[in-house]
């Protein structure tokens, strides 16, 4: 029964990151094209617009985290799963393919942060 209790209160609070971000990024010009876009096993948190530029977001709801705890989040593998499934979504929405592509990691509620640090170019594809 604990578990399960633990279960949904990560939940609640990645959900109520992800609407801090969502409200971060709309204050700062984005525009949200999709939340928690899900292909094949994969899911990108927020698809965002800014001009020219489609920005593929993780988000890391982390109150009592810290670097180390971030690094390991965003271990080569989630990188991995990231950058495949932005590939999905960019074959399926051809609109996009013109735009400028970046990766960006927006961390809420990290002690010691502001309350949603935004990372740009968190990471890139390495061919």
């Amino acid at each position: 029964m604990q578990k399960c209790f633990i279960k949904k209160s990560t939940k609640k609070v990645g959900n109520a990151g992800e609407d801090k971000a969502v409200d971060y990024l709309k204050a700062n010009g984005y525009k949200i094209v999709a939340r928690n876009w899900q292909k094949r096993g994969g899911e990108i948190d927020i698809i965002a617009e800014q001009g020219e530029v489609l920005v593929f977001v993780e988000v890391k709801t982390l109150p009592s985290g810290n670097i180390e705890m971030l690094a390991h989040e965003l271990n080569i593998r989630k990188q991995k799963r990231i950058l495949e499934t932005s590939k999905r979504f960019l074959q399926n929405n051809r609109q996009y393919n013109d735009s400028i592509i970046r990766f960006d990691v927006l961390v809420v509620d990290m002690p010691g942060f502001s309350p949603v640090y935004h990372i740009k170019d968190a990471f890139l594809e390495l061919v």
